[in-house]
């Protein structure tokens, strides 16, 4: 008889997403092989995702929630399996931003974690050379969920121009990282503004930092230094963000010329590249 690991459903959600699964695999009297030919996977991943040696993907939830009638259980399910990949010192920021009504952020290095591409993202991450790359690049696209909401929390964006100019994974991922900002140009919930290198000094220039705000909960600054997080409803600090902030927003470009100047990096930067000419071979 094979030895089949028992997992505690009240380990963690991704041992509970696993326990869920063959049991409901097993209700349906489907072997690992004949789910998978059903989602076209390999019945090898469904035995992985079952036993946590795989992270499920939202596509596979959405299609074995399918394929056994589970009314959506996998799919909310997975949510909470890729929040649970975020670094555990993020995991408490991650959980407010998800609450927030209004988030305003300055990034002085990097586009912002919610409108990252996948593969900028991946790019960003890999520098940590963190274990389960795969799983944190999941969970970090997951975060984006937030912003697809009918009513998604009002975002506003300073982008330092170093941002735009940094190329985070080479050309190709920065050109459609690119794109991907000026998809935002005419976004209802949405504004981006760079503040470009001209600005000079401004009032940020000890680093990033994100507020948030919600309907009833105080007001929160969020820091990072190399290894950690930083949260804190402190009114002094909150209100000390807040001028910084809106100092920040006044010294950078409006909406539309941040627009115009991420459309002109993208070109002059990351456009395309002439191919050098071939010369006959005597």
């Amino acid at each position: 008889m094979a030895n089949i690991q028992t997992l505690d459903p009240n380990a963690s959600p991704l041992d509970y997403y696993g326990w869920e699964l063959r049991r409901q695999r097993e209700a349906h009297s489907l072997k690992q092989g004949q789910l998978g030919d059903i989602i076209f996977c390999t019945g090898s991943l469904i035995g992985q995702i079952e036993t946590t040696k795989k992270i499920p993907t939202r596509d596979f939830s959405e299609r074995v929630d399918a394929a056994l009638g589970t009314d959506g259980v996998f799919s909310r399910l997975v949510g909470l399996v890729l929040r649970s990949q975020l670094p555990t010192w993020f995991q408490p920021y991650a959980d407010m931003e998800a609450k927030a009504a209004y988030i305003s952020t300055y990034q002085a290095q990097l586009v912002y974690g919610l409108l990252q591409t996948e593969e900028y993202a991946r790019a960003v991450l890999a520098t940590g050379m963190p274990d389960g790359l795969g799983s944190q690049v999941a969970a970090r696209i997951e975060r984006q969920r937030i912003l697809e909401r009918e009513r998604p929390p009002l975002a506003w964006v300073v982008l330092d121009e170093a941002a735009l100019r940094r190329p985070i994974g080479g050309h190709e991922v920065m050109r459609r990282q690119l794109l991907r900002l000026l998809e935002f140009a005419d976004h209802r919930w949405m504004r981006i503004q760079v503040l470009p290198f001209a600005a000079g000094e401004h009032a940020s220039l000890a680093g990033s930092f994100n507020l948030l705000r919600f309907e009833s909960d105080p007001d929160i600054v969020y820091t990072e230094d190399v290894i950690s997080g930083h949260m804190t409803a402190n009114p002094d600090t909150v209100k000390e963000a807040s001028l910084r902030y809106a100092h920040l927003q006044a010294a950078a470009l409006s909406v539309e010329d941040s627009a115009a100047l991420i459309t002109r990096v993208m070109e002059e930067c990351y456009g395309d590249r002439p191919r050098p000419e071939k010369r006959a071979v005597a």
